[in-house]
């Protein structure tokens, strides 16, 4: 098992202070319409082919309530996020280090309160990024499935999302309700698609084309195809080692599939602005700290 590793001396705050200063960080936020379209699984190992790549990753578990990062990965954890929206700890104090280095923030598992949060606590929970000391390139946040509070909060603060979506009437179904409600209500309008558990490269760019179609002839967005990840049985004996297939099994096609993800990744434009930094939610919350806590997400 991997416990937290020693952050010490100003040196690395001190370099994870100058990289931010010269590139932003980029903030992936990953989500679906619905469960079991194996969204975490590629959060995870889409955050390890990064890594490989030079990236210096943090993996943000954001089902807050039914966290399984931590899990997937067969890490133990000393606290979670439940405990920094209680003041109990900081983010660098529950980081875990996960494959490749990456830094793993692991969410409560069956703590219904930790679903449901108020506008002003995940303000606080946010504002935690502002003392974050591990250095980071790209933060990924596996968000919930579906349009709870924190998935949109999390969108929206996000440079990039990326919906997963399977070969399902109600995973498209259900991916589509997610791009409309993003799109017409937070005025996110760029969507990356990643097609999961397809047969071949073909199956998965068809089911891009179903939810691509209605996006375009319904909604004002963009939606590019990511990546198409197969069904593969090395993905589901690394699950079972509670490892990730980009570690294992590096000619598996599902590795293959997640390293060419992570290509794509680099060669999106940085972020210019604030929107989609960690810098994001601390200057959300100074210019509006004299708000009511409703308004400060």
């Amino acid at each position: 098992m991997t416990t937290q590793p020693a952050i010490s001396g100003h040196d690395q705050a001190d370099g994870a202070r100058h990289a931010n200063a010269n590139r932003p960080v980029r903030v992936i936020a990953v989500t679906s319409g619905k469960g079991g379209v194996g969204k975490t699984n590629v959060s995870v190992n889409l955050s390890v082919a990064l890594a490989r790549s030079g990236e210096r990753v943090v993996l943000m578990d954001a089902d807050l309530g039914l966290g399984n990062v931590d899990v997937l990965l067969g890490l133990q954890s000393r606290g979670n996020l439940s405990h920094v929206l209680a003041g109990k700890a900081t983010l660098d104090e529950i980081m875990l280090e996960g494959p490749e280095g990456i830094g793993i923030l692991p969410a409560a598992s069956g703590v219904a309160s930790m679903a449901g949060l108020t506008a002003a606590e995940n303000a606080g929970l946010i504002s935690a990024f502002s003392g974050l000391r591990w250095p980071v390139d790209t933060l990924v946040v596996d968000s919930a499935a579906g349009i709870a509070d924190s998935v949109v909060r999390f969108a929206e603060a996000a440079s990039e999302v990326v919906v997963v979506v399977c070969d399902e009437p109600a995973s498209i179904t259900d991916a589509y309700a997610v791009i409309k409600v993003l799109s017409r209500e937070h005025d996110v309008t760029r969507f990356h698609v990643v097609a999961n558990m397809v047969r071949d490269a073909a199956e998965g760019r068809r089911l891009f084309e179903k939810l691509s179609v209605a996006a375009k002839r319904f909604l004002d967005v963009t939606l590019t195809h990511m990546g198409s990840v197969p069904f593969d049985d090395y993905l589901r004996r690394a699950v079972q080692r509670q490892k990730t297939v980009v570690q294992l099994y590096g000619g598996a096609k599902s590795t293959q599939a997640f390293t060419a993800m992570a290509d794509k990744v680099n060669q999106w434009p940085v972020p210019r602005g604030p929107k989609g930094q960690l810098q994001f939610f601390v200057e959300r919350l100074v210019n509006n700290a004299e708000l009511d806590p409703e308004n400060l997400l």
